[in-house]
């Protein structure tokens, strides 16, 4: 298992971040492959994704924890992969979002192409921070755009 951890500041409040966090619906508008998400059940989401040129339809348990500062998450089937957000308060208008991300780096070139070994983890990495600065630009404008 690989780990990835990456952490990126918000110029809004905790819960802010928060609730986008939850927005399942707009996850295609900042996670880079997917092209929908809805959440259904009680802690469920679906995701179409598409990496490289295959398309997969992924199910999701996400599961908040730490006092709503804590959103964890795992896959149900297909390429396993788990992960965190963790929201950290840095003054009253600011937060740090800090993400962690397990794979299995074989498991996730079968199931969708590209490098392996170090391309791969860099390629991850990558998307990850991309990931990460455009949710960043869109909570930042819609905290904005609610003033």
């Amino acid at each position: 298992m690989s780990t990835l951890e990456e952490q990126i500041d918000l110029a809004v409040p905790v819960l802010a971040a928060w609730e986008q966090l939850h927005r399942v619906h707009d996850y295609p508008q900042f996670v880079d492959g997917v092209r929908s998400a809805y959440p259904h059940g009680r802690n469920l989401a679906h995701l179409g994704v598409a990496i490289g040129g295959a398309e997969r339809d992924v199910e999701t348990e996400i599961t908040d924890r730490g006092r709503g500062r804590v959103m964890a998450w795992r896959t149900l089937d297909g390429v396993r992969l788990r992960g965190a957000f963790a929201l950290l308060p840095i003054d009253a208008g600011h937060t740090r979002l800090q993400i962690r991300v397990e794979y299995e780096p074989e498991a996730v070139h079968e199931a969708f192409g590209g490098p392996r070994g170090f391309a791969q983890a860099g390629a991850i990495e990558r998307a990850v921070r991309g990931d990460l600065e455009h949710f960043r630009e869109l909570v930042e404008a819609r905290v904005a755009a609610a003033l």
